[in-house]
């Protein structure tokens, strides 16, 4: 891997975000996430090198370690942001075609739910995987759901859900989706949620693990 790369892989992956941070110590004074994608634009680096090469390389070793229990939420985050830092130094070339998204993901807490953290991670690490990402935040209701579905019909969707309340909430919106666009993949989260639950109300799969789920979707792919 060009050197540049290999820096800027290992910047996502520590949760280095730029030369101001401090955190980790140990990299403390050294350019981040943000200069090394800038630098690497500057050689002539293409935008997608950069994802494929580096940014989701990083993201996918804090994701292992984060699946093994060797890497915490807090350092899931600071992975998160450094790879935002690092994009958006990549947006232009997403906006105007140069580079592209594996594709689109649309994520939601769904109705009566007003948690965000679970859904937090899983939008940081889908687009560490290279993703686009809508997400439609909290307390979200079935005409969000179509309505950013209409607006991008190869996208995927994505529902979260804390409180077993709303888990209800989750089986109509996926009901109602799915009469609208039987073809759509729905994948559910959140902790009261299961394996059995997500079968029973008809969507496509559930994940507690966020790294695992984005191996499933390059799988499907």
């Amino acid at each position: 891997m060009n050197e540049i790369l290999e820096k800027l892989a290992y910047c996502i992956e520590r949760g280095k975000i730029d030369k101001n941070s401090n955190y980790p110590k140990d990299l403390a004074g050294h350019d981040g996430a943000s200069e090394l994608t800038r630098t690497a634009l500057e050689l002539s680096i293409p935008a997608n090198d950069i994802l494929k090469n580096a940014l989701m390389i990083g993201m996918n070793r804090i994701g292992e370690k984060f699946g093994q229990g060797r890497a915490f939420i807090p350092e899931l985050l600071l992975s998160a942001k450094a790879m935002n830092a690092a994009m958006s130094h990549l947006k232009i070339y997403f906006d105007n075609g140069e580079a592209t998204y594996r594709g689109t993901f649309i994520v939601g807490t769904v109705a009566g739910d007003l948690h965000d953290i679970g859904k937090n991670i899983v939008k940081m690490v889908l687009e560490g995987d290279g993703w686009k990402v809508i997400d439609l935040g909290v307390d979200v209701k079935t005409e969000q759901f179509i309505n950013a579905l209409n607006q991008n019909p190869d996208g995927f969707i994505g529902m979260s859900a804390l409180l077993t309340t709303t888990m209800i909430n989750m089986e109509k919106i996926v009901t109602d989706i799915k009469i609208i666009h039987p073809k759509v993949k729905i994948f559910v989260g959140g902790a009261p949620l299961s394996t059995d639950f997500s079968r029973r109300i008809g969507a496509d799969g559930y994940f507690p693990d966020p790294h695992e789920f984005t191996k499933y979707l390059q799988g499907i792919l």
